[in-house]
């Protein structure tokens, strides 16, 4: 019996060649994405070239120097031989971390300065954060005396803090301030710290995925009445499960770990110190307020003597 194939409806020859077309646009985009990858390694290879003639060494010397260091610090991978560097000059090749390392220290140069070559520059960092936003609140270990600032260096005269203005109209001009100048202006210690985005211990005071500036000088718990919760300070705490932002009390040996009273998270009560470790107050926070949904709102649990077979309108009653 022959068989007989029922047509879709859909022009076979089109959608070979739609997808011809797709398949030919994104094959352009990767060779240009590839062919400037290309460009930006040779150019990086070539100013690598220019520093080490310009401290007068040659290829020879820096494996002399690198295996001198490698011996050293028991390291085997800090040896470039003259014909790796020769491709890595000329031929495109990415140098691994512990080659460019060694070229740092042999021609004198920055290491930050070396990466940006080949387009890692670590002062994006702060701004790639939001790529990944991870679950767990954690501590942001933030580089000290690494790169510049950009921040406003002149305030319209008439500036008043005491009224809420548009700071965008308020600076006159910015500028570039190194980063190890700004640490002399900050005379506390602070930490910074991310609300994971799926931590809703002190929603909806702190929204997930927000930024914290902590102080470590005050991490012994005040207890007191509060007027308010906004008067209640936060603390950021260490447990073994990780950190957390929340209200604490600490009671004979016990420290309690308070959520917000909308928050869907339960109070815990944990040993201390052993099982939980006050780091600090927060005495700073930035976190967008759009794009944020509310958890939905649990259904809450039914009674024992509830009869789950039993109508609802007869269980209201």
């Amino acid at each position: 019996m022959p068989l007989h194939l029922q047509s879709s409806g859909v022009n076979d020859e089109s959608f070979l060649v739609s997808t011809r077309r797709v398949t030919v646009a994104r094959t352009g985009e990767g060779n240009q994405l590839k062919r400037a990858e290309a460009k930006t390694v040779l150019s990086a290879g070539k100013k690598l070239r220019d520093l080490r003639e310009q401290m007068g060494l040659t290829l020879r010397d820096v494996e002399i120097s690198s295996t001198s260091l490698s011996e050293s610090r028991g390291i085997e991978e800090f040896i470039i031989n003259p014909s790796r560097l020769s491709d890595i000059e000329t031929k495109g090749v990415i140098p691994s971390i512990y080659r460019l390392y060694v070229l740092s220290v042999i021609y004198r140069a920055d290491f930050t300065e070396l990466l940006k070559l080949y387009g890692v520059d670590l002062n994006f960092t702060a701004a790639d954060f939001a790529i990944c936003s991870p679950g767990k609140t954690h501590r942001i270990e933030v580089p000290e005396g690494r790169g510049s600032a950009y921040i406003p260096t002149k305030i319209d005269p008439g500036f008043d803090a005491r009224r809420t203005a548009d700071m965008g109209r308020m600076i006159e001009s910015w500028g570039t301030v190194p980063l190890q100048f700004l640490q002399e202006i900050a005379k506390k210690k602070y930490i910074y710290a991310y609300v994971g985005s799926e931590d809703l211990t002190m929603y909806p005071l702190l929204l997930p995925g927000a930024f914290v500036q902590v102080d470590e000088n005050r991490c012994r718990v005040e207890e007191k009445k509060w007027r308010s919760e906004l008067e209640r300070p936060i603390y950021f705490v260490e447990t073994r499960e990780g950190h957390v932002c929340c209200w604490v009390s600490v009671r004979r040996g016990e420290i309690v770990l308070q959520s917000h009273p909308l928050s869907p998270v339960p109070a815990r009560i944990l040993k201390h110190p052993q099982e939980a470790e006050v780091l600090g107050q927060v005495v700073g926070v930035a976190m967008r307020l759009v794009e944020w949904y509310a958890p939905d709102e649990p259904e809450p649990p039914r009674s024992p003597e509830e009869d789950v077979s039993e109508p609802k309108e007869l269980r209201r009653r």
